[in-house]
This record gives C-alpha cells, structure tokens and sequence, in this order.
C-alpha cells in the first residue's frame, strides 16, 4: 500500500461565550494547532512527534486525545487501517482556548478525509468528545463542536446530542488575551458549585436567548448588553491575576463584552472591526503588564470553515 497523508489547520475555540456554560462556542481564525497524518502498512495507530508541548503532552494514543478519538473513530468504522500522527502545538497549553479539542478535531477530520470522508464533521462530534472526556474528565462539546463545524455553535442538549449552529449577521472580531498562567480545565471545574440559584438560572437564560438573538438578528446593542456571566465567571475569575481590570480596560477601550475563554486563563472580547479589536488588545494588554504579568494576544475573525486542509 501506498502512504498517503494529509496537513491540516485545526483551529481554537471559544467556548462558553460569557452566558452559556457547556453549551456554547466559536471557533477562530488564529490561533490553531497543525497536524501531520499519514496512512500506515501496519493496523496500529501511532502519535509520532509532539512538538511546541515541551515534552508534555503523551505518545500514547490510549492516553493522547487526538488518539483516542482515532481509535474511537476507526473501532466504529470497523478499520483496522494503522496511522502515523505528529501533532504541532501551535497555542498554549491549558490556555482556555480549547487545546485538547484541537488536536482531537485535528485528527479526525485528517482522518476522515484520508478514508474517504465516510463521516460527515457532525458523526465525528461524538469520538472528539471522547478525546475530551481523556483530557479534563468530561465529554463536553463546546469547544470540539465549533471545531468541527465552524462559526457559533449552540449544544441544545446532551442527551440526546442535539447541535446547532447559529447563523451570525454580524462580521464579529475577536481579541484573545492569554496571560502566562495556566488553569487547568480539571481545576476550573471541580471550583464551581454543583447548585445555582432561581435568579441566576433566570439571569443566565435571559442573557443566553439575548445573545442569539443578537446574533441572529445583527444586535450589537443586544450582544452587548446580553454577554454577561452570573455563574462560572465570579467564580473562575478568581484564579485569574488582575480580570477586572483587564475587563473593564477591553470595556472601556469599545468591547461589546469580555469574559473567560472556557476555563480560563485566556479572556476574550468581540467587538465589530479589526480596528476595535486591536485598540481592545492593546488596553488588555497594558491592564496585564500593569499586574506585573506578561501574556499573549491574538486577533482573529470569527472562524466559519472550522478545520482546513493545508496540504
């Protein structure tokens, strides 16, 4: 047999967007993670270089979310077909910008278009979930959905799986701050309460609706005033040195909102032009410097293709 192989773009994601815990995401444009698939004569599957993860990541495919979600994927497939995978980490680790989603994503979607596209990307949601269940303990889909599919995407439900992907009439930008911390997703989680109030349910829910709303109907005004977080944030925000200042500094300098990218470390802020995004940076990242911390930025358009072939 022939080797054949494939490059891909696989790219980050927002997930919760501020009112919808676990149940919302987009993906971006920048930044992304690029990995490297390759048909194999044997029947196993391999991870045969990690690079950009400081030897932190695992070779084991058993123990790696992009090889779980392989093995998953070709278990259901019924294939005995072996792979070669190298994994080039492009963004940091435990950054809240869905780096595991990535490289699971990433995998599958090489993976399918190596066979022939036997799956569409929203068959694939459920063995990506899989690959998060191996990173952080729980199958959840807020970031591997966008992934897949692109754009904003809303988990309507869990059980059974229901996605939907939300149509945008706005061209939203994205400012991404990630300070030099690391949360990980485990942490993030096990530091939230189990039980929430009735106001914050109603809180949560008015503000969630609003945002697709606005979304759907191009309300920026509505956006804004809808990306609020009455749950995860007040909590999470907690493990993140100077959040306030550096929300109020992405506020003030025009962000229609900003909250934690998933769990954290990274912000987020949408605003409606490039120009906006980068004025919102640089606020956030002088807010940053100010807490004596030194951090990253990224601007990026919302990203509607999902993962792309690069070669």
């Amino acid at each position: 047999m022939t080797n054949k192989s494939i490059k891909i773009f696989a790219p980050a994601t927002v997930a919760n967007v501020a009112c919808g815990f676990d149940i919302f995401g987009f993906a971006l444009d920048n930044p992304g993670d690029e990995l490297s698939v390759t048909l194999n004569n044997s029947s196993n599957v391999k991870i045969t270089k990690i690079s950009g993860d400081s030897g932190r990541l695992p070779l084991d495919p058993q123990k790696n979310t992009a090889g779980v979600s392989v093995l998953k994927f070709l278990e259901h497939l019924k294939s005995k077909q072996g792979l070669d995978i190298e994994l080039h980490k492009k963004m940091p680790l435990g950054s809240g910008l869905g780096s595991s989603a990535a490289s699971s994503v990433g995998s599958l979607f090489a993976v399918n278009a190596l066979l022939g596209h036997p799956l569409s990307p929203l068959e694939l949601l459920p063995f990506a979930m899989e690959g998060e269940r191996v990173a952080c303990g729980t199958a959840h889909a807020d970031n591997v959905a966008p992934g897949l599919l692109g754009g904003f995407v809303l988990i309507r439900s869990y059980s059974p799986l229901d996605v939907i992907q939300v149509p945008c009439a706005l061209n939203l930008y994205c400012t991404i701050l990630h300070p030099d911390i690391e949360i990980r997703t485990e942490t993030a989680r096990k530091i939230l309460k189990p039980n929430i109030t009735m106001q914050q349910h109603v809180v949560q829910t008015g503000n969630a609706t609003g945002l697709i709303l606005g979304l759907t109907q191009g309300d920026a005004d509505l956006i804004h005033k809808c990306l609020q977080d009455v749950i995860a944030e007040p909590i999470r925000s907690t493990l993140i040195p100077g959040f306030q200042g550096i929300k109020e500094a992405a506020l003030h300098a025009g962000a229609l909102g900003c909250s934690i990218s998933g769990s954290g470390p990274s912000l987020f802020a949408l605003s409606l032009t490039n120009t906006d995004a980068e004025k919102i940076g640089e606020a956030m990242s002088r807010t940053c410097q100010e807490n004596n911390l030194n951090s990253h930025l990224y601007i990026s358009k919302m990203n509607f293709e999902g993962p792309r072939v690069l070669s």
